[in-house]
């Protein structure tokens, strides 16, 4: 039997102790060892469901901890490229959550660190290992709803708390960068292809930040739309239509089992099959496939090379509302 991957999480979030953590703790092959925070109080958060964790007063204990063989970092946005390459350059493994950069340039940094020290480094893009979206891929370009012709995305939230990382222009706040990711990056993984043009980006601000992105972009050989947004009710779909049929990702296409249930349904003409994963956990998914890949050599499916597409559209609509102001 091989030896569990030995993780430990950089910082105390409050989204690490609630579903990355508890997913490193669940996952097959995977061992949750260590925590670095400089709040006792939020330590034992994580030790209620890991008793024996190791816990490190600094960032620079946890890189320096022996024990340690990947790093998951739940930092705010503007913090993930200097730790990703600070954790690569310690000769750790690095899982980091999205956006892992803030600009497609950053990439450039993240893959010469990745490849200088010879470590997986991805970003924590989970929807690629959740079955709903690996069945959305397999039926588009199988063509099960014929040539397809066009994508419709949305992602909102409700989020008023100004003191939020979200909402705070110097910790990379926004929705693009914050749903954006998924809104962009789920419609690159089902079809492969890569958007040719952005046509239309509308943007409102407060704050410093978006709040609310409505775009309208064009790939080789379909159309896309859709908006992301953190003052509206929350909705999340994405809808693939083509000349045949019709296939929604929907009620919970991006915070599955925490949203709503995962689904797709595919309506061909008057015919509506629809199909569920109540129990996948795609947080889980994702360490354990993260482990494969450094146990097994199975190639990780989305590799920086492959996020750096996502941040490449985002930066595509940020330069396309510039161009309207």
């Amino acid at each position: 039997m091989q030896e569990p991957v030995r993780w430990g999480v950089l910082g105390a979030a409050n989204f690490a102790r609630e579903q990355m953590a508890r997913a490193i703790h669940m996952a097959e092959g995977a061992d949750l060892v260590a925590l670095a925070t400089s709040d006792p109080a939020k330590a034992e958060g994580f030790r209620a469901f890991q008793p024996r964790l190791r816990v490190h007063d600094s960032y620079e204990a946890l890189l320096a901890d022996p024990e340690v063989e990947a790093i998951y970092i739940p930092l705010p946005n503007h913090l993930h490229v200097e730790w990703t390459i600070r954790a690569a350059e310690a000769g750790k493994h690095v899982l980091c959550e999205k956006p892992i950069a803030m600009a497609e340039e950053e990439f450039d940094r993240l893959i010469a660190a990745r490849d200088r020290a010879g470590v997986l480094v991805a970003e924590a893009y989970m929807i690629v290992h959740h079955p709903q979206w690996q069945r959305a891929r397999e039926l588009v370009q199988g063509g099960a709803i014929g040539a397809l012709r066009h994508v419709d995305a949305a992602f909102s939230y409700h989020l008023t708390d100004m003191g939020n990382i979200r909402n705070r222009p110097e910790t990379g706040g926004g929705s693009l960068p914050d749903i954006g990711v998924y809104t962009f990056g789920s419609t690159r993984f089902v079809t492969g292809e890569e958007p040719e043009a952005i046509e239309h980006a509308h943007v409102r601000r407060e704050n410093g930040v978006d709040v609310f992105a409505h775009v309208v972009a064009r790939f080789p050989s379909f159309t896309w739309s859709g908006f992301t947004a953190m003052r509206m009710a929350p909705r999340q779909e994405v809808v693939f239509h083509g000349e045949r049929g019709v296939l929604r990702v929907a009620p919970a296409p991006f915070n599955a089992g925490v949203h709503d249930l995962a689904q797709l349904t595919i309506e061909i003409g008057h015919e509506r099959r629809t199909e569920r994963w109540p129990t996948a956990n795609h947080y889980v998914l994702q360490v354990e496939a993260f482990g494969r890949s450094l146990r097994e050599g199975v190639p990780y499916p989305c590799p920086l090379e492959w996020s750096r597409g996502t941040q490449r559209m985002i930066d595509m609509v940020l330069a396309a509302e510039r161009g309207r102001a």
